[in-house]
């Protein structure tokens, strides 16, 4: 099983995240219900199992529990990937939620990057969730997972409806990106 447990605590949060990437169980207990949804929905359209544990300084605002669950989980999708032996590497998927649709194209190459390509939409709140804590939580998962993501924003209207098509296309681009197809590791530099 690619699975991974990851822990880390700070001043301002405590986080546990588990991961299993060939699937399981999945539980939260985590201050935003909103971001709760979120995971979610990332876990079921990803086909993994995941467990989420967070405590932060949620008196202040979501801002650095919502970063700090994207960073613990990115360190959890890195340690359950491992080498990376037979995975297809790649992702690709646009997901429609009513009048928003977004496309999310990936690499797992080891070299983090990420980009939101279109408009500058993440403004107000979706339930509990500032949404410009949205692209804070990507990119922390992409920086520390080793995931090159670029995010492409085509409509967007609602604020529920582009935060859950975001996390849906990330899922959907994930789970085609960590299938195993292969035995090999999928670079010319045998190495990820």
């Amino acid at each position: 099983m690619r699975e991974a447990t990851v822990t880390r605590k700070t001043k301002e949060t405590e986080i546990s995240v588990n991961i299993c990437l060939d699937g399981g169980s999945f539980s939260l207990n985590i201050p935003s219900g909103f971001l709760s949804h979120m995971l979610d929905a990332f876990a079921k359209h990803a086909g993994i199992g995941l467990k989420v544990e967070a405590k932060g300084d949620v008196h202040v605002d979501l801002h650095h529990t919502v970063e700090d669950i994207g960073i613990v989980l990115g360190n959890a999708i890195k340690g359950a990937l491992g080498e990376k032996r037979g995975i297809t590497r790649y992702g690709l998927a646009k997901v429609p939620m009513d009048e928003a649709l977004v496309e999310v194209c990936l690499d797992i190459s080891g070299r983090p990057f990420f980009v939101i390509h279109g408009e500058d939409v993440f403004h107000g709140k979706a339930g509990d969730l500032d949404l410009e804590l949205i692209p804070e939580f990507f990119r922390s998962l992409a920086f520390r997972a080793g995931i090159t993501m670029h995010m492409t924003i085509f409509a967007c209207g609602n604020g529920h409806h582009l935060a859950e098509a975001c996390f849906k296309a990330f899922a959907c681009a994930f789970k085609e990106a960590i299938a195993v197809t292969g035995t090999d590791i999928p670079s010319t530099k045998a190495h990820l």
